[in-house]
C-alpha cells in the first residue's frame, strides 16, 4: 500500500533515482570493460547482465524477469522507486517460505509474512482482496507450502499487469525494437 513519501527511507529515494538513471544504460553497449553496478547497501550476489535478447524476452514475462537474479534486482529497484516494493518483496518471500523443509521454520516464516504482509495495517500490506485474504487467514492455520499461493498469484498478477509494462518502457533498449 502506498504510505507516501514520509515513509520511505531517504536511502531508498536515492537508491530509486540511481537505478532510474542507470537502466537506461545498463542495456546498452559499454564504451569500455567497466560494467554499471547498482549500488547497495548489503553485498548482493554477483549477477550477470543479460544478453539484449534475455531482457527481450521480460517485455512478455514476468516469470522470466523474476527468475534472473540480474532482472529481479533491477525489477526491485525499479518498484521502489514507484512505491510498491512491498509486491516484490512480498513474492520473494512466499517463494523463501516454499522452500522450507521443516514445519517450525515454515510456521515462523508464515507468521512473519503475514504480520508483515497480509494482516490489515501490515507495514507492507499488500493489496489484496478480501476473499483472498480470508482463505490465506485460514491456510494459514495448519501451514503448507501452498498456503499463500492464492495471494502470491494476485500480487505477481497486478505486478505483470501494472508494474511490468512501465519497468520495460524504461530499457532503451526494448524501446528501439518495438
Amino acid at each position: 500500500m502506498c504510505k507516501g513519501l514520509a515513509a520511505l527511507p531517504h536511502t531508498c529515494l536515492e537508491r530509486a533515482k540511481e537505478i532510474k538513471t542507470k537502466l537506461g544504460t545498463l542495456l546498452q553497449k559499454p564504451d569500455s570493460a567497466i560494467d554499471f553496478i547498482i549500488p547497495y547497501p548489503e553485498k548482493p550476489p554477483k549477477v550477470q547482465k543479460p544478453s539484449p535478447e534475455e531482457a527481450l524476452q521480460w517485455r512478455d514475462s514476468l516469470e522470466k524477469l523474476l527468475q534472473n537474479p540480474y532482472g529481479l534486482t533491477s525489477f526491485r529497484s525499479f518498484l521502489c522507486s514507484e512505491f510498491s516494493e512491498e509486491n516484490i518483496e512480498f513474492w520473494v518471500a512466499c517463494e523463501d517460505y516454499k522452500k522450507s523443509k521443516s514445519p517450525v521454520k515454515m510456521a515462523e516464516k508464515a507468521k512473519r509474512i503475514y504480520e508483515e504482509f497480509i494482516q490489515t495495517e501490515a507495514p507492507k500490506e499488500v493489496n489484496i482482496d478480501h476473499f483472498t485474504k480470508a482463505v490465506t487467514m485460514k491456510n494459514l492455520v495448519d501451514p503448507s507450502p501452498s498456503s499463500f499461493d492464492m495471494a502470491q498469484k494476485r500480487i505477481f498478477a497486478l505486478m505483470e499487469k501494472d508494474s511490468l509494462p512501465r519497468f520495460v518502457r524504461l530499457l532503451p533498449l526494448l524501446q528501439k525494437t518495438n
